[in-house]
């Protein structure tokens, strides 16, 4: 057993919020756009995926505008198409990056038989790229950078750069601990948005954290050092705050209600297409 008192009892960073979501099925919400999502934009969505061995079930086709979504598998694999003229499959360690921009569909779901867990989150788009071009980007787990325990998904962390370009000050990581094993992490420079939500295991900070929740700290930019009680995995974001209004659509996130008519004028455009070739 771990001797959890001999953790410094000064915590640098406070949580300020604290959560298990709400979960359905093998699906569990972590933060939407109406909620979390305003408090953290950026980042403004994240479910937590864990068919816990079952048969995943499959998303069919559906769209999105204004913002992009990055899947992370962790373990196991899900399927994937989009309209994009891209499909496969994405296994443990791999990332898919949808930048939906002016519109763009796509769909995911089963993939191989047994245990498959991760993350999908949404990451709301500045004015200059809200309404540009949708952009696909599939990476294995060979294509991500790593920095010790810390896999880059967005962003750049001690050197160690994402090959995804986001044009925005934004950081996504994924870090795998053992039981024991001590990290610390140090927000860059204006990254004052930061939270993390735990895939599996349970670290302390002091606080213990567990399986499941998602944490929001106090705004600034103090560095938060992490002890895995077990062996643990995590994601942990940071960012500039986003400074636009956040204008939803169901599938969508604008800045603007124009820019939002915009974006569903396109997907319904899309949606159309998809219709006419017997997709939908």
């Amino acid at each position: 057993m771990l001797n959890t008192a001999a953790i410094e009892s000064d915590q640098s960073r406070a949580i300020a919020y604290r959560s298990c979501g709400q979960s359905h099925g093998y699906i569990t919400r972590l933060m939407s756009p109406g909620d979390l999502g305003r408090v953290l934009k950026p980042f403004v969505f994240l479910d937590l995926f864990d068919n816990r061995g079952d048969v995943f079930p499959t998303f069919g086709l559906h769209p999105h505008s204004g913002l992009a979504t990055l899947t992370y598998v962790a373990e196991g694999s899900v399927s994937y198409e989009d309209t994009n003229n891209a499909s496969g499959m994405l296994h443990a360690g791999c990332v898919e990056w949808m930048r939906a921009g002016k519109g763009v569909w796509h769909a995911g779901g089963a993939g191989e038989p047994g245990l498959t867990r991760g993350f999908q989150l949404w990451v709301a788009l500045p004015p200059e790229l809200e309404l540009g071009p949708s952009e696909s980007v599939y990476q294995s787990a060979a294509d991500i950078a790593q920095v010790g325990p810390a896999r880059v998904l967005l962003g750049e962390h001690e050197g160690a750069k994402s090959a995804i370009a986001i044009a925005m000050s934004i950081n996504y990581l994924a870090v795998t601990l053992k039981a024991g094993e001590r990290w610390r992490y140090q927000p860059p420079k204006g990254h004052s948005v930061l939270w993390l939500a735990m895939g599996k295991g349970r670290v302390s900070i002091p606080e213990v954290l567990e399986h499941g929740e998602i944490i929001i700290f106090e705004p600034g930019e103090t560095a938060v050092d992490f002890l895995a009680l077990d062996d643990a995995e995590y994601v942990i974001g940071s960012a500039v705050p986003h400074p636009h209004d956040l204008v939803l659509g169901y599938y969508s996130v604008h800045t603007s209600a124009q820019a939002l008519q915009i974006g569903e004028a396109e997907i319904e455009h899309i949606r159309r297409g998809l219709v006419e070739q017997g997709h939908l």
